[in-house]
Formats: C-alpha cells, structure tokens, sequence
C-alpha cells in the first residue's frame, strides 16, 4: 500500500486512477510515499524519509525544493505540455487584447452606464480612441518551441502572421510538429530587432531572470508588442516601464501582475489565466498520477526535472532501483553487493542526468532488506529499494 498526499485539490480525474487496494490518499499524512502538488509552496516543508516522489501537476516547479529532494534520492516529476493547449488558446487571445484596445474599449463601454439615449452617439465618437493594427501580415518572434511555442508557432502561422521562433534546444518531437513555414532565428536577438509582436516560452532560472531587460529593448522597433505567459520574472519591471515610456513597448501583456505594473494602461494584467482550463486541470492531474504510479511500482522515470529518463519493460521479476552520484564505479559497486549475494541480473539499464545516475536492475529470485542495506551504504548512492 502507498500513501498519496495531496498538498492542493487535485482533478478526480486524476485521482480516480488510484486504484484503493494500492493506494490510500490523504492531505493530512505525515509519513506519505509521495506527494501531489500543484501551486502549494514546499520550499520550507520537511521532507519525510518515506517521501519517494513528488508530482506537480503543471510545468513550473519553483515552489518544490528540487535540489534538496535530489540530495534525499526524490524524484520530482512536472507535466510538461498536459496544459498546453489552455495556455496556446490566452495567447491568441493576448495577440488581439494587445493590438485592438479591447480591455480598454470594454472598460470604457462600461463606464457609459446611466447615459440613456446617448450611448449609441457617445460609442461612436469615442471609438477611434481604442483603435488598433490587425495582426495580419504582421512578424511574431517566439522564444522557446517547446509544447507551447510551438502550438503558437502554428496557429500564428494560420492566422496569416509572418511568424520566426528561437529555440537552440528544441526537441525532435516539437520540430517535426512545426509548420514548415516557421523561420528559425538565428538569435533571440534577430526576434527583439525584427518583430512586431513578441511571445515567450522559456522557463525562469538563473539563467533567464531580466532576460527581457534594457539591452533588449534598445533592439526593438517602436511600437512593439510583447506577450509574456511564461513567468514575470523573464521580463525586468523597472526596463519595461521605460520602453513604454518611450514608445518601444506598445503593450505588455503579462499572466502575472505585480503591483508595479498595475494601473498602467499600456500594460494588461491576466490574472494568472493561463492554465486555468477545466481540460488543463485534468490532463495535469492525469499525468502527474500516471509517471508517479510508474515511478512507485516499476521504477520508470518520465519527465522527472531532477532524475535521467529511464524505462524497462517489467517481466515479473523482483526489481531493484538506485540513484547515485554520476562517477566511476557506483554501477560496478552495486551489481558487486548483488554478485556477493549470490544474485542473478536478469535485465538492466543505467541512465544519467546533471549529475545523477539512475539504475533499474531485473533480478532472479528475492532479494533480502540486508542487501539493500549494503547497497544503500555504498558512498554517493543517494537511494536504493525493492518493487516486487
């Protein structure tokens, strides 16, 4: 029996996959075998000894501590793409509210309330106030093709855009899903000196915090539109409110407002909207169970942010699972405990990720908690157990 925590309400669809003479789910457990989350803040939790896996039912993981479950041997999954479509779908919508003045038109429209007779008359006159380009014919730059970049990338190109994407690491399956009309940029910065409009699609790290900064907008044309659904944190506030300042940024539309950027007519704040899908919700939550249930009963490791992909066919044997430190000897180290023990490898696989190795060992016969000992005692392993 393994115990699921849910840290925040997850989708029954997800849920319903637990089987209950496997499973017990619980959002009070102190002791679980892992745990589902969505948005819940676990950068301060106490991990348990148990804990096994985290799931997060959505892409970002900055609100789990990744590094100190890699150090515990945890294995962290996301869901990459499960929302994609819910997030593709609000930025075609951002593609129109940043050109059209249509937040601002319906706001003003609004405020006509009371006016009787003279609505008709006022609407026309102050109209021309909320006018627009169409996106037609119009240059899209994209930064990052990955599941939703590349879903914009498309239909984009379908609206009749002249549509460039950046990605050096574009995977192979996003690639071939790309319309053949997409041109490849050379640099992020052919998309900021080009482009009339501008999407981004890259996760936030050291690396991408204020990618987006002062620098980048000396690059841009006057007038240019820039969408960020991705995380605040990509584009520098302070930057931002000088290229709109300026003329360089028409509109800035963001599914995370922050109070600085709050009450500024050229800025559009989304209320984090972008996956708030009933259809997101339940892929998510699907996913997540899913790699988490084949992470618990054979080992298999899919879309894990701090642990190597890695797959096995079960054959019914009893199997072992490790991760280690990535260096000389650790896989040499654990099938020697196991060879000591008079114990037979039927079937194995090692794969490695930043740093960490990941093994899944088929073996002949049972396998006893003293020989998981030995192996869990071996320096650099961070993990070692028995599914049977």
């Amino acid at each position: 029996m393994y115990t699921v925590q849910t840290l925040n309400k997850i989708s029954e669809k997800g849920l319903d996959m637990l089987q209950e003479d496997i499973y017990k789910i619980s959002s009070e457990t102190v002791s679980p075998d892992a745990i589902l989350v969505r948005s819940a803040n676990m950068l301060e939790m106490q991990l348990p000894d148990s804990l096994m896996a985290i799931a997060r039912a959505g892409a970002g993981v900055n609100n789990i501590p990744v590094d100190k479950c890699t150090e515990q041997g945890i294995v962290v999954f996301n869901t990459p793409g499960a929302n994609a479509n819910g997030v593709k779908e609000l930025v075609i919508a951002s593609l129109f509210l940043s050109s059209r003045k249509i937040y601002h038109g319906i706001a003003w429209a609004q405020s006509l309330k009371g006016k009787g007779q003279e609505v008709g008359k006022l609407v026309e006159k102050g109209k021309s106030a909320f006018e627009g380009p169409e996106i037609l014919g119009k240059r899209i730059g994209i930064i990052g093709l990955g599941a939703i970049g590349a879903m914009v990338a498309n239909d984009t190109v379908a609206l009749g855009m002249e549509v460039i994407g950046y990605d050096p690491y574009i995977s192979v399956n996003s690639a071939w899903g790309l319309s053949r009309s997409v041109i490849r940029a050379n640099s992020m910065d052919q998309i900021f000196s080009t482009c009339d409009y501008i999407t981004i699609h890259i996760p936030l790290d050291s690396n991408t915090k204020g990618i987006i900064n002062k620098d980048k907008f000396k690059l841009m044309k006057k007038g240019t539109r820039i969408i960020n659904l991705a995380r605040g944190g990509l584009v520098d506030n302070k930057d931002l409110l000088e290229a709109i300042g300026d003329g360089t940024v028409a509109c800035y539309v963001t599914d995370f407002p922050e109070d600085e950027l709050l009450g500024n007519d050229s800025i559009v704040s989304i209320p984090h909207l972008g996956a708030s899908t009933l259809e997101s919700e339940d892929n998510c939550a699907v996913m997540a169970v899913k790699q988490m249930k084949d992470y618990l009963e054979y080992g298999i490791i899919r879309n894990s942010v701090n642990f190597p992909e890695c797959d096995l066919t079960a054959n019914g044997n009893t199997r072992l699972i490790a991760a280690h430190l990535n260096i000389p000897n650790m896989v040499g180290q654990i099938t020697t405990v196991l060879a000591e023990s008079k114990i037979n490898i039927t079937a194995m696989v090692n794969r490695h990720k930043n740093g960490i190795g990941y093994d899944i060992i088929d073996i002949d016969g049972d396998i006893g908690d003293d020989v998981v000992k030995k192996i869990r005692a071996v320096e650099g392993v961070k993990m070692a157990r028995i599914i049977k």
